[in-house]
Formats: structure tokens, sequence, C-alpha cells
């Protein structure tokens, strides 16, 4: 018998999870005026670690991530995907007339005699999906929000058709004919591999999204069963362990490139380089079981808050991981 030996070099790294409150704001959609609870969909989040020398403060970004509800019924892209799904490519906006047409019952509830068990079933439960992602986007009380991996790509809306003829453009999303669901999958599956953090969620699975990265949830509690949900994760390459205090700040994109963010008609730019607006900070306690917590709070607002744990030097952890 051959015997085949290996090492495996451990993580040494950490792993930050944090416990955001029911006020973190979110980015508004694209083209959409953010509202009070809301930031520019052209911004992001950065998780920094602080540092106090004998001359001045230093920040350490840790993480970028960004804030956004679930899913997104307003996005050209909030689409069917997979081997298992009715329709390809179709827009979920449409998901229940589609679905209705293909079983002949325009109403769920006043199916005709001729309709199978299967037909009864598929209508009602198209039905009940819609009503569902309505629960989640806050239609009968808080929706729920994810934390995900952050871009500074947004969808060209002009590329979105306003009719189902232009071969260059996404279908409109009440474009419904196969061709329309095959041109809308492709470019928008070449978007998302094109930008690799960009998020798109999907309600058939809150935890694998369409695109992009889902790092957890902002505490809350689901709209559907009412279980309560919320806990985020970073794997970081970091060892944070032996700094001052942590932040998280919420600066403009840089969707060009330029090193510089691109702060909007009316923004002042700072006369020096900043990490942006700061939303929330804490100092860490006493490490219980080389466990970090930081209760991390906002001057201005005493209800947005955030908890976060660290456990620092994966490597050497010999009773968490």
């Amino acid at each position: 018998m051959l015997v085949l030996a290996g090492c495996v070099n451990p993580f040494a790294g950490s792993n930050a999870q944090f416990n955001f409150k029911s006020g973190m704001p979110s980015q508004a959609a694209p083209g959409a005026t953010p509202d009070a609870t809301q930031l520019p969909s052209n911004t992001h989040f950065t998780f920094y670690a602080f540092q106090v020398d004998s001359t001045a403060g230093r920040l350490y970004a840790v993480q970028d991530f960004e804030v956004h509800p679930v899913v997104d019924l307003n996005s050209p892209c909030y689409i069917d995907v997979g081997e298992h799904v009715e329709h390809p490519g179709l827009h979920v906006s449409q998901y229940e007339k589609v679905i209705d047409a293909d079983v002949g019952i325009p109403d769920y509830t006043m199916p005709p005699a001729s309709a199978t068990e299967l037909d009864k079933e598929k209508a009602g439960t198209a039905h009940q999906r819609m009503e569902n992602i309505g629960k989640l986007l806050g239609s009968q009380g808080p929706g729920l929000f994810t934390v995900s991996s952050a871009s500074p790509a947004q969808y060209d809306l002009t590329m979105v058709d306003s009719g189902c003829t232009d071969t260059s453009k996404i279908p409109a999303p009440t474009c419904t004919d196969e061709t329309s669901n095959k041109r809308r999958l492709d470019l928008c599956q070449k978007f998302w591999h094109e930008h690799p953090g960009f998020f798109e969620g999907t309600d058939r699975s809150l935890t694998a999204p369409l695109a992009g990265t889902m790092h957890g949830l902002v505490d809350g509690v689901s709209p559907i069963n009412f279980a309560p949900l919320g806990g985020v994760q970073f794997f970081v390459d970091d060892a944070l362990a032996g700094f001052d205090g942590y932040a998280v700040y919420w600066q403009y994109d840089d969707a060009n490139g330029d090193g510089t963010p691109d702060y909007p008609m009316g923004v002042t730019p700072p006369a020096q380089p900043d990490p942006g607006t700061l939303l929330l900070f804490g100092r860490p306690t006493m490490p219980t079981r080389d466990v970090t917590h930081v209760h991390m709070t906002n001057d201005a607002n005493s209800a947005l808050t955030a908890e976060l744990a660290i456990f620092a030097n994966l490597d050497q952890d010999s009773t968490h991981f």
C-alpha cells in the first residue's frame, strides 16, 4: 500500500462576527432617491481596525461590504436561474402570471373543473411565492436585509429595453416569451461574470444569491415564518488582535478606478483623503477565552448599534476552531 503524506497550512487570519441591528442603513436601488433609512446606491461600507501610536491614530481597512434588501423586484436581473426552474431567465415579477397561463388557471381561488390537482398546486404555490416576496420586501412589516459583497458596478438602465425586440438589450420584465427569457438570462449572467462582487439576491435561496456573496443577514425576524434571523461573518487574512478600536464607515464608490470616490454633484470632496462617514465605532473589551467583544454605537443615533465578536489568530486557536 502506498501512503501519501502531506501538510495543510493553517489559516492565520481572523473570523469577525457581527450582529447588525435593525436600524442598519441599506443602499437604495439604482436610480432611486434614498429615504431616511437608506444611503445612495453608489456607496459601500468598510470595516476598519483602529490603532493609536505615539503620534496619530491609524485606520486599517479590513473588509468592504454592502447592505441590500434580500431581493429587488425592480432589478432587471431578478430572474429564475437553474435546471429545476420552469422558465430560466423569466423575470420573477411575472412568475405567477406565466405559471397561471401554463396550467390554465387565471385565478387560483377558482380553478376550472378540468384542472388537475397538480395544476391547482402549481397555481397556489405561484401565488404564495409572490406573497412571500412581498413580505420579504416589507409589505406587511419590516423586510429582510442581507450583508453582501461590495462592487462599484451597477446595471446600466439604458441597456434595459422598453420592449422585447432589441437584441442588444435586456428585455423588459414583462417580456415572457422563451426568446426574451434566454436573452435576459444570457445578458444578466454575462454582467455577473464581469462583476463578481455584484450582489443579486433570490427568494429561492436567501443564502445562495444569483450573484455575489452573502455574508449574513441584518438582525430581524422572517416575515414568512417569524423565525429570528441575523448574524454576519467575515473571514479575513488579518490577525485582528491588539487594536484599540473598530469602526464601520460608509463611502462613495470609485466606479472609474481613479483612486478617488465618485462624489456626486453638490458634495464637496474633502481636502485630504478620508475613509468616509463614520457609522459605528467601539473599543474592545478584555478577551474571554480568546474572543474579543466590541459594542459599537453611533453618536447621533442611539438606536443604531452593533455587536462584534472577533476570533483572532485562528491558526493558534485550539478552543473554537
